[in-house]
């Protein structure tokens, strides 16, 4: 990319917004990642649509960073923009029984506002470590719980830079796919409809999920959440630990011993680490059982083998 162009970026939205070479490991959960050639900030709509406008006439290639939390990015970064959606786009708004969240809310925080507010329903999203543009996109879920559950309509910009409202009918949400991922919207903003509850029911449930997460996962441990997708019939973490794969290491990279689900970073990883790790996880499990593992962490840049 040349300097014109990245000069471009620090006039429109000034040089707090903007970082060139920024390591990725700062803003992934996994704490891994080379450098992302350009980083921005954007705090408006507009701002974001320009940066999309810029991206598409220069033919650069640009991705939406939510909180990383389902994201493994290269040792050599990433040649282009990230888009940084949760540092100056996270306002929640409590109408009644409605929730209104930007992208960059994360869901923990709009959980404890439902629950400081009397609304039950969100409980299951609280400890999710991601945004709500990501849950959206993904149709997270958790112990018997997900998006679609909840949602009431979402706002997206398409990648000519308009804005669209979309009622949750029409999000075409299923197991960890909505509309948004196919059609390449971005999320904007989302209403949350919940119902009314008990503030002390409500917090006791918080809590229990609270601790079976503590209990059950690896969270001392950078990762990226559940490695795998559920396939139809199995549990993959199940399918994992039958293989004889429990503490299973590549380098730095680990299946988790506390739950065969989860790929950790145990100290020093490299996104090859974990890439290798993932492959020959899914090539053992196929061997042992004949069910392909599908990774429900995204990869973003270039990787060996990949």
């Amino acid at each position: 990319m040349n300097e014109k162009i990245k000069q471009r970026f620090c006039q429109q939205l000034g040089d707090e917004c903007v970082r060139f070479e920024e390591p990725m490991c700062d803003h992934t959960t996994f704490r891994i990642g080379g450098p992302a050639e350009v980083f921005v900030m954007p705090d408006s709509y507009e701002q974001i649509a320009w940066v999309i406008r810029q991206c598409r006439q220069e033919a650069i290639p640009y991705f939406i960073l939510g909180n990383g939390s389902n994201l493994l990015v290269s040792d050599h970064g990433y040649r282009g923009v990230i888009i940084q959606l949760d540092r100056n786009l996270g306002e929640i708004t409590v109408n009644g029984t409605e929730i209104r969240a930007a992208a960059g809310a994360l869901l923990s925080t709009i959980a404890a506002t439902a629950r400081r507010s009397s609304l039950s329903g969100f409980e299951f999203a609280g400890g999710i470590p991601g945004t709500l543009g990501g849950a959206v996109t993904m149709n997270a879920g958790a112990y018997g719980g997900e998006m679609k559950d909840v949602l009431k309509e979402v706002t997206v910009m398409n990648q000519d830079g308009e804005i669209l409202t979309i009622p949750a009918d029409k999000l075409e949400l299923g197991y960890r796919t909505s509309i948004i991922k196919t059609a390449g919207y971005i999320v904007l903003e989302a209403v949350i409809s919940l119902k009314k509850g008990n503030i002390e029911e409500i917090t006791a449930l918080s809590r229990k999920l609270s601790a079976q997460r503590i209990e059950k996962q690896p969270l001392e441990y950078p990762s990226a959440g559940s490695t795998f997708k559920r396939p139809e019939g199995y549990f993959a973490g199940k399918l994992i630990m039958d293989s004889n794969l429990r503490g299973y290491r590549v380098g730095g990279a680990q299946v988790s011993e506390k739950h065969c689900g989860f790929v950790i970073n145990a100290g020093g990883a490299t996104a090859e680490d974990v890439s290798t790790l993932m492959k020959n996880v899914t090539d053992i499990v196929y061997e042992k059982f004949g069910v392909k593992l599908e990774p429900e962490v995204k990869f973003l840049g270039k990787f060996d083998g990949r």
